[in-house]
């Protein structure tokens, strides 16, 4: 008899953390499991400001999915675009541009999210992300470079265009993605000594009312603060109207001469919910306590992806699109996997938040653990303490411990790759959110299938 076959689409919290769950706890011979993924690397997102900001090295925020001693997964190098739950098909599009129709048994959907974008003129050709590795390493690149070509020019309308920074999103990632690139660029003008410090603008800008409202007042003015302290021009209530090459246009009429727009706005659930014609709740697929997607048999669901109730909030209250959730999701949904396989009940998924941890770079960061409000050190030691800790490999926490021990020694430095120094990436070039297909094209391919078998 042939092994059940478990597909598990996405390599983020969620995914990996269900993968690590089903190779401990199910035999070799009692099921196949494979893991779509364009990356061999499990990306410990909550750390890319600190990327971006030269603090980390790429590769310590990336952990290897092939070091596991329990390896035994089928890792397929792409990306799926479309799911049949009916056929129990999942095209995957391989990163040499091939498309592969996996059959599954089980299917756990794990997708994560994208940016979420607006019909905003010149945002798609304009703006960067900071939601892949690549995107992180890109703008640090860029940020740099800036300084590089300011520092050359002559020209002092130049001068102002690459010397202003707008950052868009009161969210956690942009405004450690501010804090973290603003400071960089302050502690670099000792390296240039012909950029006058009063020409370097940063703007944060966001449409709420307040800046990072999930930590409350308190923390969330405590946050401000430090930001304009630092010399960050903070605009709430204000968002992008229109976006070009060498200025931006805010929403309250502003036109600032700029080169660098990083968009941050928030997520949404990825394109790939939408091939399966299942309902969803605010984008996000909506699933049951025990991450079962109603009415599709062996589909399973978590993460950014998916709409999980929070029972610990009570009804009518869904998980937050956190990393603190998907950690805990993906080893609860591996039980049940393993349940189902084993005709045992599945059990829902419950966890209470344990709060929250804002890193704003140097000596300066607000936390919120279990409820206590904390500022400055203690709640920078709290915040890289969680994020340590939730590392999942030895590996892994000594590059980041070793990484941050550096720069509070040796201080940062300046180094650009070149990466894309020709083009300029924007986020078209970074999520590829076209590549997928509708639910009725998902099903005319799967057809074809069986009409070709």
């Amino acid at each position: 008899m042939a092994r059940p076959r478990i597909l598990v689409v996405g390599a983020g919290f969620a995914g990996v953390e269900c993968v690590r769950r089903l190779e401990r706890r199910l035999q070799p011979g009692e099921a196949e499991i494979s893991l779509v993924t364009p990356f061999s690397y499990q990306l410990y997102l909550p750390l890319l400001p600190q990327v971006a900001a030269g603090v980390l090295t790429p590769q310590s925020v990336a952990v290897s999915l092939r070091r596991s001693a329990k390896h035994r997964t089928r890792i397929i190098p792409g990306g799926a675009i479309g799911v049949d739950p009916k056929a129990k098909i999942c095209v995957i599009r391989k990163i040499t541009g091939e498309t592969l129709d996996q059959p599954y048994d089980y299917i756990v959907l794990a997708p994560g999210s994208v940016t979420r974008t607006f019909d905003i003129p010149g945002l798609l050709d304009h703006a960067r992300g900071m939601k892949t590795l690549a995107e992180a390493a890109y703008i640090r690149d860029h940020v740099i470079s800036q300084l590089d070509l300011a520092d050359a020019s002559d020209d002092e309308d130049e001068r102002a265009s690459r010397l202003c920074f707008v950052v868009v999103g009161g969210g956690y990632a942009g405004t450690e993605t501010a804090a973290c690139l603003q400071r960089i660029t302050q502690t670099a003008l000792k390296r240039y000594p012909r950029l006058d410090p009063r020409q370097i603008k940063w703007h944060l800008i966001d449409i709420a009312p307040k800046l990072m409202p999930e930590l409350g007042d308190k923390l969330g003015k405590a946050a401000l603060e430090v930001l304009q302290k630092r010399g960050i021009e903070v605009s709430l209530g204000v968002s992008v109207a229109e976006a070009g090459v060498d200025k931006v246009t805010f929403t309250d009429g502003r036109v600032l001469p700029c080169r660098t727009l990083i968009w941050t706005a928030g997520v949404a659930a990825s394109p790939l919910v939408g091939t399966l014609d299942a309902e969803t709740e605010r984008g996000r697929l909506l699933v049951t306590p025990e991450m079962t997607v109603p009415d599709l048999d062996g589909v399973f669901a978590l993460g950014d992806a998916a709409a999980v109730p929070d029972l610990a909030k009570g009804e009518g209250a869904f998980c937050p699109p956190t990393a603190q959730h998907a950690m805990r999701q993906g080893p609860k949904l591996a039980d049940n996997i393993v349940a189902a396989l084993r005709n045992q009940p599945l059990k829902p998924y419950v966890h209470k938040d344990l709060g929250l941890v804002v890193d704003l770079g140097g000596h300066d960061a607000v936390s919120k653990p279990l409820g206590i409000e904390l500022r400055g050190l203690p709640a920078q030691a709290v915040a890289r303490g969680y994020h340590w800790s939730a590392l999942r490999t030895n590996v892994a926490k000594t590059r980041v411990l070793t990484n941050w021990m550096l720069n509070a020694l040796a201080g940062d430095d300046f180094v650009r790759t070149g990466f894309q120094a020709q083009k300029p990436a924007t986020l078209k070039d970074f999520e590829y959110t076209d590549a997928y297909m509708t639910p009725d094209q998902v099903r005319a391919h799967t057809a074809s299938l069986t009409v070709r078998g």
